[in-house]
Protein backbone atom coordinates (compact mmCIF):
# COMPACT_ATOMS: atom_id res chain seq x y z
CA UNK A 1 0.00 0.00 0.00
CA UNK A 2 1.23 3.39 -1.03
CA UNK A 3 1.51 6.73 0.82
CA UNK A 4 -1.14 7.67 -1.55
CA UNK A 5 -3.36 4.61 -0.68
CA UNK A 6 -3.02 2.91 -3.99
CA UNK A 7 -2.37 -0.70 -4.06
CA UNK A 8 0.87 -2.15 -5.68
CA UNK A 9 1.74 -5.69 -6.48
CA UNK A 10 5.40 -7.02 -7.09
CA UNK A 11 6.67 -10.29 -7.76
CA UNK A 12 9.91 -10.60 -5.85
CA UNK A 13 11.10 -14.05 -7.15
CA UNK A 14 9.85 -17.45 -8.28
CA UNK A 15 11.19 -20.58 -7.40
CA UNK A 16 11.66 -24.02 -9.27
CA UNK A 17 10.21 -26.74 -7.18
CA UNK A 18 12.41 -29.88 -8.17
CA UNK A 19 11.29 -32.03 -5.33
CA UNK A 20 8.08 -33.33 -4.14
CA UNK A 21 5.44 -30.37 -3.40
CA UNK A 22 4.92 -31.55 -0.08
CA UNK A 23 3.57 -29.13 2.49
CA UNK A 24 7.11 -29.56 4.01
CA UNK A 25 9.34 -28.84 1.34
CA UNK A 26 6.82 -25.83 0.21
CA UNK A 27 7.44 -24.15 4.01
CA UNK A 28 11.57 -24.25 2.92
CA UNK A 29 10.91 -22.38 -0.10
CA UNK A 30 8.48 -20.20 1.79
CA UNK A 31 10.83 -19.64 5.03
CA UNK A 32 13.79 -18.78 2.67
CA UNK A 33 11.97 -15.85 0.54
CA UNK A 34 10.82 -14.31 4.00
CA UNK A 35 14.74 -14.53 5.10
CA UNK A 36 15.87 -13.48 1.92
CA UNK A 37 13.51 -10.16 1.58
CA UNK A 38 13.68 -9.15 5.17
CA UNK A 39 10.13 -9.84 6.02
CA UNK A 40 9.59 -10.80 9.01
CA UNK A 41 8.91 -8.04 11.53
CA UNK A 42 6.99 -9.93 13.75
CA UNK A 43 3.41 -8.30 12.64
CA UNK A 44 2.21 -11.29 10.70
CA UNK A 45 2.77 -11.95 7.23
CA UNK A 46 -0.47 -12.92 5.29
CA UNK A 47 -0.10 -15.66 2.68
CA UNK A 48 -3.05 -15.88 -0.22
CA UNK A 49 -2.79 -19.45 -1.70
CA UNK A 50 -6.04 -22.40 -2.84
CA UNK A 51 -7.10 -24.66 -1.04
CA UNK A 52 -4.88 -27.31 -1.71
CA UNK A 53 -3.96 -29.45 1.44
CA UNK A 54 0.14 -29.15 0.63
CA UNK A 55 -0.34 -25.33 0.83
CA UNK A 56 -2.14 -25.38 4.31
CA UNK A 57 0.87 -27.43 5.58
CA UNK A 58 2.95 -25.35 3.96
CA UNK A 59 1.82 -21.88 4.87
CA UNK A 60 1.69 -23.69 9.14
CA UNK A 61 4.98 -25.07 9.00
CA UNK A 62 6.21 -21.99 7.70
CA UNK A 63 5.09 -20.20 10.74
CA UNK A 64 3.14 -17.48 8.81
CA UNK A 65 -0.09 -16.11 9.75
CA UNK A 66 -3.01 -15.44 8.88
CA UNK A 67 -3.16 -17.58 5.34
CA UNK A 68 -6.23 -16.60 3.66
CA UNK A 69 -7.85 -19.27 1.09
CA UNK A 70 -8.23 -17.83 -2.29
CA UNK A 71 -12.12 -16.85 -2.47
CA UNK A 72 -12.38 -17.55 -6.49
CA UNK A 73 -10.73 -21.06 -5.57
CA UNK A 74 -13.48 -21.53 -2.64
CA UNK A 75 -15.95 -20.75 -5.34
CA UNK A 76 -14.82 -22.35 -7.84
CA UNK A 77 -14.75 -25.55 -5.67
CA UNK A 78 -18.34 -25.01 -4.15
CA UNK A 79 -19.75 -24.64 -7.86
CA UNK A 80 -18.02 -28.27 -8.75
CA UNK A 81 -20.18 -30.03 -5.97
CA UNK A 82 -23.14 -28.16 -7.22
CA UNK A 83 -22.14 -29.41 -11.00
CA UNK A 84 -21.58 -33.55 -9.65
CA UNK A 85 -25.24 -33.69 -8.46
CA UNK A 86 -25.95 -36.80 -10.21
CA UNK A 87 -29.18 -34.44 -12.40
CA UNK A 88 -26.91 -31.81 -12.76
CA UNK A 89 -23.74 -33.94 -13.99
CA UNK A 90 -25.83 -35.75 -16.69
CA UNK A 91 -27.40 -32.69 -17.97
CA UNK A 92 -24.35 -30.85 -18.35
CA UNK A 93 -22.83 -33.69 -20.13
CA UNK A 94 -25.84 -34.04 -22.46
CA UNK A 95 -25.18 -30.03 -23.12
CA UNK A 96 -21.71 -30.86 -22.96
CA UNK A 97 -21.77 -33.26 -26.03
CA UNK A 98 -24.05 -30.93 -28.29
CA UNK A 99 -21.47 -28.18 -27.96
CA UNK A 100 -19.16 -31.04 -28.97
CA UNK A 101 -20.83 -31.35 -32.11
CA UNK A 102 -20.73 -28.48 -33.45
CA UNK A 103 -17.41 -27.44 -32.71
CA UNK A 104 -16.41 -30.45 -34.68
CA UNK A 105 -18.63 -30.45 -38.08
CA UNK A 106 -18.37 -27.46 -40.24
CA UNK A 107 -21.42 -28.26 -41.98
CA UNK A 108 -23.10 -27.68 -38.53
CA UNK A 109 -21.42 -25.07 -38.12
CA UNK A 110 -22.99 -23.44 -41.10
CA UNK A 111 -26.42 -24.34 -40.67
CA UNK A 112 -26.23 -23.43 -37.30
CA UNK A 113 -25.17 -19.69 -38.63
CA UNK A 114 -28.73 -20.12 -41.14
CA UNK A 115 -30.84 -20.96 -38.68
CA UNK A 116 -30.07 -17.69 -36.22
CA UNK A 117 -30.40 -15.35 -38.81
CA UNK A 118 -33.47 -17.19 -39.48
CA UNK A 119 -35.19 -16.96 -36.04
CA UNK A 120 -33.27 -13.65 -35.58
CA UNK A 121 -30.90 -15.17 -32.29
CA UNK A 122 -27.40 -13.55 -32.49
CA UNK A 123 -24.87 -15.10 -34.64
CA UNK A 124 -23.06 -16.91 -31.62
CA UNK A 125 -20.98 -20.07 -31.47
CA UNK A 126 -21.41 -22.48 -28.78
CA UNK A 127 -19.25 -23.18 -25.94
CA UNK A 128 -17.33 -25.42 -24.77
CA UNK A 129 -16.56 -25.58 -20.89
CA UNK A 130 -13.29 -26.03 -19.50
CA UNK A 131 -12.81 -28.62 -16.45
CA UNK A 132 -10.76 -26.15 -14.36
CA UNK A 133 -13.04 -23.35 -14.82
CA UNK A 134 -16.46 -23.77 -13.33
CA UNK A 135 -17.79 -20.74 -14.98
CA UNK A 136 -17.26 -21.92 -18.05
CA UNK A 137 -19.52 -24.59 -17.39
CA UNK A 138 -22.27 -21.94 -16.68
CA UNK A 139 -21.65 -20.29 -20.20
CA UNK A 140 -21.81 -23.08 -21.49
CA UNK A 141 -24.93 -23.83 -20.86
CA UNK A 142 -26.38 -19.96 -20.76
CA UNK A 143 -25.25 -20.42 -24.39
CA UNK A 144 -27.02 -23.55 -25.46
CA UNK A 145 -30.39 -21.94 -23.72
CA UNK A 146 -29.93 -18.74 -25.65
CA UNK A 147 -29.56 -20.87 -28.69
CA UNK A 148 -31.62 -23.67 -28.19
CA UNK A 149 -34.34 -23.33 -30.82
CA UNK A 150 -31.33 -22.96 -33.42
CA UNK A 151 -29.70 -25.95 -32.28
CA UNK A 152 -32.92 -28.03 -32.73
CA UNK A 153 -33.81 -27.03 -35.94
CA UNK A 154 -30.02 -27.43 -37.08
CA UNK A 155 -29.86 -31.31 -35.78
CA UNK A 156 -33.57 -32.01 -37.42
CA UNK A 157 -32.24 -30.16 -41.00
CA UNK A 158 -31.42 -33.29 -43.53
CA UNK A 159 -27.60 -32.51 -43.89
CA UNK A 160 -26.44 -32.49 -40.29
CA UNK A 161 -29.37 -35.10 -38.94
CA UNK A 162 -27.69 -38.00 -40.71
CA UNK A 163 -24.46 -37.26 -38.40
CA UNK A 164 -26.15 -36.35 -35.55
CA UNK A 165 -28.09 -39.75 -34.89
CA UNK A 166 -26.66 -39.91 -31.53
CA UNK A 167 -26.76 -36.34 -30.17
CA UNK A 168 -30.03 -35.26 -28.62
CA UNK A 169 -31.69 -31.81 -27.94
CA UNK A 170 -33.08 -30.80 -24.17
CA UNK A 171 -36.49 -32.32 -23.37
CA UNK A 172 -38.83 -29.24 -21.83
CA UNK A 173 -37.66 -30.35 -18.21
CA UNK A 174 -34.40 -30.23 -19.33
CA UNK A 175 -34.48 -26.85 -20.07
CA UNK A 176 -36.67 -25.96 -17.13
CA UNK A 177 -33.65 -27.76 -14.84
CA UNK A 178 -31.03 -25.82 -16.55
CA UNK A 179 -32.57 -22.53 -16.40
CA UNK A 180 -32.69 -23.24 -12.72
CA UNK A 181 -29.38 -24.12 -12.56
CA UNK A 182 -27.97 -20.93 -14.11
CA UNK A 183 -30.24 -18.76 -12.13
CA UNK A 184 -28.83 -20.81 -8.84
CA UNK A 185 -24.87 -20.06 -9.68
CA UNK A 186 -25.11 -16.65 -11.32
CA UNK A 187 -24.70 -14.88 -8.00
CA UNK A 188 -21.64 -17.42 -7.86
CA UNK A 189 -20.24 -15.80 -11.14
CA UNK A 190 -21.10 -12.47 -10.43
CA UNK A 191 -18.82 -12.68 -7.01
CA UNK A 192 -16.24 -14.70 -9.40
CA UNK A 193 -16.08 -11.37 -11.65
CA UNK A 194 -16.29 -8.91 -8.55
CA UNK A 195 -13.32 -10.80 -7.28
CA UNK A 196 -11.18 -10.42 -10.40
CA UNK A 197 -11.00 -6.57 -9.41
CA UNK A 198 -7.39 -6.14 -8.51
CA UNK A 199 -7.76 -2.11 -7.82
CA UNK A 200 -9.75 -2.75 -4.73
CA UNK A 201 -8.76 -4.43 -1.52
CA UNK A 202 -10.57 -7.92 -2.22
CA UNK A 203 -10.02 -9.38 1.21
CA UNK A 204 -13.07 -7.41 3.00
CA UNK A 205 -15.30 -8.74 0.16
CA UNK A 206 -15.15 -12.55 1.49
CA UNK A 207 -17.28 -12.21 4.21
CA UNK A 208 -20.30 -10.33 2.78
CA UNK A 209 -20.22 -11.89 -0.70
CA UNK A 210 -20.21 -15.70 1.63
CA UNK A 211 -22.98 -15.12 3.53
CA UNK A 212 -24.56 -13.41 0.38
CA UNK A 213 -24.24 -16.83 -1.20
CA UNK A 214 -24.81 -18.59 1.88
CA UNK A 215 -28.53 -16.96 1.79
CA UNK A 216 -29.41 -17.34 -1.63
CA UNK A 217 -28.34 -21.34 -0.84
CA UNK A 218 -31.08 -21.38 1.12
CA UNK A 219 -34.11 -24.08 0.50
CA UNK A 220 -37.46 -23.16 -0.65
CA UNK A 221 -40.27 -24.93 -1.26
CA UNK A 222 -40.19 -24.14 -5.04
CA UNK A 223 -37.31 -25.96 -5.21
CA UNK A 224 -37.15 -28.86 -7.96
CA UNK A 225 -35.32 -32.33 -6.43
CA UNK A 226 -32.31 -30.92 -8.83
CA UNK A 227 -31.73 -27.50 -7.55
CA UNK A 228 -32.66 -28.58 -3.45
CA UNK A 229 -29.61 -30.92 -3.95
CA UNK A 230 -27.16 -28.48 -5.15
CA UNK A 231 -27.69 -26.06 -2.86
CA UNK A 232 -26.85 -28.85 0.15
CA UNK A 233 -24.20 -29.86 -2.01
CA UNK A 234 -22.83 -26.28 -2.49
CA UNK A 235 -23.64 -25.22 1.02
CA UNK A 236 -21.53 -28.45 2.44
CA UNK A 237 -18.90 -27.33 0.49
CA UNK A 238 -18.65 -24.15 1.10
CA UNK A 239 -19.86 -23.62 4.75
CA UNK A 240 -17.21 -24.58 6.85
CA UNK A 241 -14.05 -22.86 4.44
CA UNK A 242 -13.83 -19.94 6.36
CA UNK A 243 -13.39 -20.83 10.53
CA UNK A 244 -11.52 -19.79 13.50
CA UNK A 245 -8.47 -17.23 13.18
CA UNK A 246 -8.96 -16.93 9.48
CA UNK A 247 -12.40 -15.73 10.02
CA UNK A 248 -11.82 -13.58 12.77
CA UNK A 249 -9.21 -11.78 10.54
CA UNK A 250 -12.01 -11.51 7.25
CA UNK A 251 -14.27 -10.35 10.01
CA UNK A 252 -11.65 -7.10 10.97
CA UNK A 253 -10.68 -6.47 7.44
CA UNK A 254 -14.64 -6.48 6.40
CA UNK A 255 -15.07 -3.79 9.60
CA UNK A 256 -12.46 -1.44 7.94
CA UNK A 257 -14.06 -1.23 5.01
CA UNK A 258 -16.07 1.93 5.05
CA UNK A 259 -18.60 0.49 3.00
CA UNK A 260 -19.76 -2.42 5.09
CA UNK A 261 -18.70 -1.53 8.61
CA UNK A 262 -22.24 -1.90 9.47
CA UNK A 263 -21.41 -5.49 9.79
CA UNK A 264 -24.84 -6.57 8.49
CA UNK A 265 -24.21 -10.12 8.36
CA UNK A 266 -23.48 -10.79 12.17
CA UNK A 267 -26.16 -10.49 15.29
CA UNK A 268 -25.38 -7.32 17.81
CA UNK A 269 -22.73 -9.85 20.15
CA UNK A 270 -20.58 -10.75 17.05
CA UNK A 271 -20.92 -7.34 15.70
CA UNK A 272 -19.83 -5.69 19.23
CA UNK A 273 -16.87 -8.53 19.34
CA UNK A 274 -15.49 -7.59 16.28
CA UNK A 275 -15.51 -4.12 17.25
CA UNK A 276 -13.50 -5.23 20.80
CA UNK A 277 -10.88 -7.18 18.73
CA UNK A 278 -10.24 -4.50 16.61
CA UNK A 279 -9.52 -1.83 19.23
CA UNK A 280 -7.01 -4.62 21.00
CA UNK A 281 -5.21 -5.00 18.11
CA UNK A 282 -5.21 -1.06 17.16
CA UNK A 283 -3.86 -0.27 20.62
CA UNK A 284 -1.44 -2.95 19.97
CA UNK A 285 -0.32 -0.92 16.74
CA UNK A 286 -0.83 2.92 18.78
CA UNK A 287 1.82 5.26 17.62
CA UNK A 288 -0.06 8.34 17.37
CA UNK A 289 0.03 11.81 19.71
CA UNK A 290 -2.21 10.86 22.51
CA UNK A 291 -3.34 14.22 23.14
CA UNK A 292 -4.78 14.79 19.51
CA UNK A 293 -8.32 16.31 20.58
CA UNK A 294 -11.44 14.61 19.05
CA UNK A 295 -12.09 17.83 17.57
CA UNK A 296 -8.92 17.36 15.31
CA UNK A 297 -10.18 13.72 14.37
CA UNK A 298 -14.08 14.78 13.21
CA UNK A 299 -14.71 15.34 9.59
CA UNK A 300 -17.20 16.17 7.07
CA UNK A 301 -18.90 13.35 4.99
CA UNK A 302 -19.11 14.22 1.34
CA UNK A 303 -22.20 14.16 -0.43
CA UNK A 304 -21.78 11.16 -3.27
CA UNK A 305 -24.26 10.72 -6.09
CA UNK A 306 -25.17 7.20 -6.87
CA UNK A 307 -23.90 5.73 -10.56
CA UNK A 308 -25.81 5.60 -13.25
CA UNK A 309 -25.24 2.01 -13.21
CA UNK A 310 -25.00 -1.02 -10.58
CA UNK A 311 -22.02 -3.02 -10.41
CA UNK A 312 -21.85 -6.64 -10.30
CA UNK A 313 -21.29 -5.73 -6.43
CA UNK A 314 -24.08 -3.56 -5.93
CA UNK A 315 -26.37 -5.79 -7.76
CA UNK A 316 -25.26 -8.68 -5.23
CA UNK A 317 -25.16 -7.25 -2.01
CA UNK A 318 -26.79 -3.55 -2.43
CA UNK A 319 -29.97 -4.38 -0.49
CA UNK A 320 -28.07 -5.63 2.83
CA UNK A 321 -26.79 -2.59 3.09
CA UNK A 322 -29.46 -0.13 3.07
CA UNK A 323 -29.97 0.11 6.65
CA UNK A 324 -27.55 1.71 9.13
CA UNK A 325 -26.86 -0.18 12.51
CA UNK A 326 -27.60 1.69 15.75
CA UNK A 327 -24.02 2.15 17.28
CA UNK A 328 -23.71 3.00 21.16
CA UNK A 329 -21.50 5.79 22.29
CA UNK A 330 -18.17 5.33 23.62
CA UNK A 331 -15.38 7.09 25.75
CA UNK A 332 -11.67 8.57 24.44
CA UNK A 333 -9.04 7.33 22.58
CA UNK A 334 -9.38 3.79 20.34
CA UNK A 335 -13.10 4.03 21.46
CA UNK A 336 -13.48 7.49 20.56
CA UNK A 337 -12.34 7.02 16.66
CA UNK A 338 -14.25 3.30 16.69
CA UNK A 339 -17.04 5.57 17.63
CA UNK A 340 -16.67 7.98 14.96
CA UNK A 341 -15.64 5.65 12.35
CA UNK A 342 -18.96 3.38 12.64
CA UNK A 343 -21.34 6.19 13.05
CA UNK A 344 -19.65 8.37 9.65
CA UNK A 345 -22.11 8.35 6.64
CA UNK A 346 -21.93 5.49 4.69
CA UNK A 347 -20.07 5.15 0.99
CA UNK A 348 -21.80 3.51 -1.57
CA UNK A 349 -20.89 0.14 -2.96
CA UNK A 350 -19.03 1.13 -6.02
CA UNK A 351 -16.77 3.76 -4.23
CA UNK A 352 -13.75 2.89 -3.84
CA UNK A 353 -12.91 2.39 0.06
CA UNK A 354 -9.10 3.07 -0.76
CA UNK A 355 -10.07 6.61 -2.16
CA UNK A 356 -12.17 6.92 1.57
CA UNK A 357 -9.39 5.53 3.77
CA UNK A 358 -6.80 8.27 1.79
CA UNK A 359 -8.99 11.00 2.30
CA UNK A 360 -10.25 10.30 6.00
CA UNK A 361 -6.54 8.42 7.22
CA UNK A 362 -5.44 11.97 8.79
CA UNK A 363 -9.06 11.74 11.32
CA UNK A 364 -8.40 7.74 12.09
CA UNK A 365 -4.96 8.12 12.95
CA UNK A 366 -5.11 4.73 15.38
CA UNK A 367 -7.51 2.81 12.74
CA UNK A 368 -5.60 4.26 9.79
CA UNK A 369 -2.46 1.89 10.09
CA UNK A 370 -5.18 -0.95 10.81
CA UNK A 371 -6.74 -0.22 7.69
CA UNK A 372 -3.40 -0.12 5.73
CA UNK A 373 -2.70 -3.60 7.10
CA UNK A 374 -5.63 -5.30 6.37
CA UNK A 375 -6.83 -3.93 3.40
CA UNK A 376 -4.11 -4.31 1.01
CA UNK A 377 -4.22 -8.19 1.48
CA UNK A 378 -6.03 -9.89 -1.91
CA UNK A 379 -8.47 -12.32 -1.41
CA UNK A 380 -7.59 -14.67 -4.35
CA UNK A 381 -4.70 -15.72 -5.91
CA UNK A 382 -5.61 -15.23 -9.22
CA UNK A 383 -3.78 -12.25 -10.05
CA UNK A 384 0.06 -13.99 -9.30
CA UNK A 385 -1.09 -17.17 -11.23
CA UNK A 386 -2.08 -15.02 -14.10
CA UNK A 387 1.16 -12.99 -14.48
CA UNK A 388 3.29 -16.62 -13.90
CA UNK A 389 1.31 -17.82 -16.87
CA UNK A 390 1.39 -15.10 -18.97
CA UNK A 391 4.98 -14.66 -18.14
CA UNK A 392 5.44 -18.04 -19.52
CA UNK A 393 7.23 -19.06 -16.37
CA UNK A 394 5.16 -22.94 -16.46
CA UNK A 395 6.72 -23.10 -20.41
CA UNK A 396 10.60 -23.14 -19.38
CA UNK A 397 12.22 -25.96 -20.90
CA UNK A 398 13.43 -29.06 -19.59
CA UNK A 399 11.30 -28.35 -16.33
CA UNK A 400 8.10 -29.49 -16.09
CA UNK A 401 4.55 -27.04 -15.54
CA UNK A 402 4.28 -28.72 -12.55
CA UNK A 403 6.96 -27.59 -10.71
CA UNK A 404 6.85 -24.43 -11.06
CA UNK A 405 4.60 -22.13 -8.07
CA UNK A 406 4.82 -18.56 -8.01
Amino acid sequence: MTSEWEIKSFVLQTRPLFTSHTGLNIAEVLKSAVLEWGLDNNQGIAVVTDNARNMDVAVREAGLSPHIKCFAHTLNLASKAGFNVNRASRLLGRVRRVAAFFHRSSTATAVLATKQGMLNLPAHKLIMDVVTRWNSSLDMLERYLEQQQAIAATLLSAEVRRNAREIDTLEPADITDAEDMVRLLSPLKKATTVLCDESRPTVSLIVPLKHMIEQSMAQCDEDSSTIAQMKRAILKDFTDRYQGEQNKFLQVSTALDPRFRSLHQLNDSQREDVFDRLKLKATQMQNQNPSETEGERAHDAEEQSPPSKKTALEDLLGESFIKEVHVAQHNTGIEAEIDLYRKATSILLSDCPLKWWRDNAKCYPLLSPMAEAYLSVPATSVPSESFFHSRGYCKRPKIPASTWKC
